[in-house]
């Protein structure tokens, strides 16, 4: 695992080479995209899936990385970044019977995740409902979004279905 540091705000903690497939590890990376620390932490310890536990290191690895380079709390960090890039895939051959072999072939990823620390940044906060927290980042994933599930108009007269 290595780090990189791009911001003064942003730590990185990155996975090479790890031996699973891009697309198993990106439904995890979906779920903790954009949560505080804590919640990560928790969401990953409980989830059923192989790819969790690489990822919960590199969450912890980069929360480390934190609070050693930078002297962050953990309560102050979020997930900020977390992405996964496709490898090389590793190819063997299996022997089966009367002398023929197939092909087994093992994906590779690398996973990056980055972590923020918003005591740092200036700016708008709001208060998570959940976790009574304050978070400086100007949009949450819940605003503007559509919430009614029937528009108001679908049974209005004058439509197609309303003649005889």
């Amino acid at each position: 695992m290595f780090m990189k540091k791009k911001n003064k705000t942003k730590i990185y903690a990155l996975g090479q080479h790890i031996s699973m497939s891009a697309h198993k590890v990106r439904r995890i990376i979906d779920q903790i995209r954009g949560r505080s620390y804590e919640e990560t932490l928790m969401i990953l310890e409980l989830m059923p899936y192989r790819s969790s536990y690489s990822i919960f290191k590199l969450v912890y690895s980069a929360a480390a990385n934190a609070s050693d380079n930078m002297g962050s709390d953990e309560n102050n960090l979020i997930i900020c970044k977390a992405e996964v890039n496709e490898n090389t895939t590793v190819k063997k051959l299996k022997p089966r019977a009367r002398g023929r072999s197939y092909p087994i072939k093992r994906p590779t990823c690398h996973i990056t995740i980055g972590v923020k620390d918003i005591s740092l940044d200036e700016g708008e906060y709001y208060v998570d409902p959940y976790i009574n927290k304050d978070y400086p980042l100007k949009n949450p994933r819940w605003e503007n979004t559509y919430t009614d599930m029937i528009d108001e108009n679908v049974y209005s007269s004058g439509g197609v279905w309303d003649k005889k």
